[in-house]
């Protein structure tokens, strides 16, 4: 039995914990007062997405939902660092779509080759080899590693394909695909056979090919969830052209405008911008047709929209390659498959500033300690400036800089926040 089409999985994430600093103390023979030599901890593993393209399908995310990288191990003495994390590879099918989970937008777009860290590991924590001051030469603390970063996302396959086959089911389109490709896929005379989309590269002539979807069969009311359309119109969200394929032959008596009219309505509540897409009709079925002016109604309806028609019959090999030779001069004219970009905004996290406040002055510099202090630097990224900005807002609002002036600081003075150092601006 086949295994099932998943292009949907819903997984949460979690890199690795940094490992702790250690206290630690130099201990030799012959070696008076050997000083502080506690290690750092190790950095926690990252949570990596690449594109494996030997998948086709996220049935690897349908029973595992949570996925989470290694821990980087404690510092040791003798300044020994602490070994990192192991980093945890997620493997997805080329054109994954990352988003998520609670605000649907596009974290990353897995059509590159490129490997995307979708969590980073949390950074160690500093030995008390780096807390050694001419005044404090024996320090006994060390400093936790941070926590790793956790996110709930949503897996979207979207398909990479340049051509889709859309129209109503059993006209056709899987026949066509397994005549122009190698694919292989189910092929009956009734009703919803294609269950998932299916792929195949078309060999137009030397160096000309193209990948062309299998899209199962869409019905009235599809975008609204009815059959199949609703599970599988996002796949052809990045084909370039849409050859739409018609049954011509009156065999179960339907009336070819009428369906033509119905798949382009769904297409157009679906997505706007992909209905106004490049598209070529096929008129399938010609070779058993009882009706010759069906083929004319159609054809004249197509026309008068400024699209082209082509009579095929799939199962008779009729007409398919001029079908195929115009779907390859069509593409080389349009743009490429889309890359969707990033719509997502990293939000600022909640951190509670209401712990106790530890600040002590050494000279010049005021050293400012406290738990929740480490989550804060954690999540702040130094090179933005939109990130300083949040950064000093909590601060103010913690109500540190108050304090801060209430014992003497002065402008010029030092602040040190655990391993960071800034020069404090009334």
């Amino acid at each position: 039995m086949a295994a099932p089409f998943v292009d949907t999985a819903r997984i949460t994430v979690r890199s690795g914990n940094g490992g702790n600093g250690v206290v630690s103390f130099h201990r030799e023979k012959y070696v008076a007062a050997g000083g502080p030599d506690g290690g750092d901890g190790g950095r926690g593993g990252n949570v990596v997405v690449v594109v494996n393209d030997h998948m086709s399908t996220l049935m690897d995310f349908r029973y595992k939902r949570k996925y989470v990288a290694g821990n980087g191990m404690d510092g040791q003495g003798k300044r020994c660092t602490g070994k990192d994390g192991e980093d945890l590879v997620l493997r997805v099918p080329r054109g994954t779509i990352i988003r998520d989970a609670e605000t649907r937008e596009i974290i990353k777009d897995m059509s590159d080759e490129e490997p995307f860290i979708l969590c980073k590991g949390g950074r160690g924590g500093w030995g008390n080899k780096h807390f050694a001051t001419p005044t404090r030469q024996v320090p006994r603390f060390a400093k936790a590693g941070l926590p790793g970063e956790s996110r709930d996302v949503v897996l979207e396959l979207k398909l990479l394909a340049d051509v889709g086959l859309v129209g109503f089911p059993n006209v056709g389109k899987s026949t066509l695909l397994s005549v122009v490709s190698r694919a292989q896929p189910k092929i009956a005379n009734y009703h919803f056979t294609t269950l998932f989309p299916n792929l195949g590269v078309v060999y137009v002539e030397e160096g000309v090919s193209f990948v062309m979807a299998d899209i199962p069969g869409i019905i009235e009311g599809a975008a609204e969830g009815a059959g199949l359309g609703h599970d599988f119109l996002r796949h052809i969200d990045r084909c370039r052209l849409l050859i739409h394929v018609v049954d011509v032959s009156g065999s179960e008596g339907r009336d070819p405008v009428e369906d033509f009219e119905a798949i382009n309505a769904e297409l157009r509540q679906y997505s706007p911008e992909l209905a106004s897409r490049k598209m070529i009709v096929a008129a399938n079925k010609v070779d058993i047709m009882s009706d010759p002016a069906l083929l004319d109604r159609l054809r004249a309806h197509v026309e008068e929209q400024g699209m082209e028609l082509f009579e095929i019959s799939a199962a008779a090999h009729q007409g398919v390659r001029e079908l195929v030779k115009k779907a390859a001069q069509e593409l080389q004219e349009l743009p490429p498959v889309a890359v969707y970009e990033s719509t997502y905004v990293e939000r600022p996290p909640e951190v509670d500033t209401t712990g106790e406040v530890q600040i002590e002055r050494y000279d010049d510099t005021w050293v400012v300690e406290a738990p929740w202090l480490q989550r804060l630097i954690a999540n702040v990224n130094f090179g933005d400036y939109e990130s300083r900005n949040w950064f000093d807002r909590t601060l103010r609002q913690s109500g540190l800089f108050d304090k801060l002036e209430e014992m003497g600081i002065r402008d010029g003075d030092i602040v040190s926040l655990y391993d960071l150092e800034f020069e404090y601006q009334r």
